[in-house]
């Protein structure tokens, strides 16, 4: 299962761009989070 990478703003918390988060490293933050698998049936 791969993870993906999420940028999020530290003043509001919402989540931003990948381009935002390189242009505002110190207001920002990313994260890793593991995919959510959806299996059907």
């Amino acid at each position: 299962m791969a993870n993906r990478k999420v940028h999020r703003s530290s003043i509001s918390g919402r989540f931003v761009k990948k381009e935002t988060a390189k242009r505002n490293p110190r207001t920002t933050v990313t994260e890793t989070v593991k995919n959510k698998c959806s299996k059907r049936k």
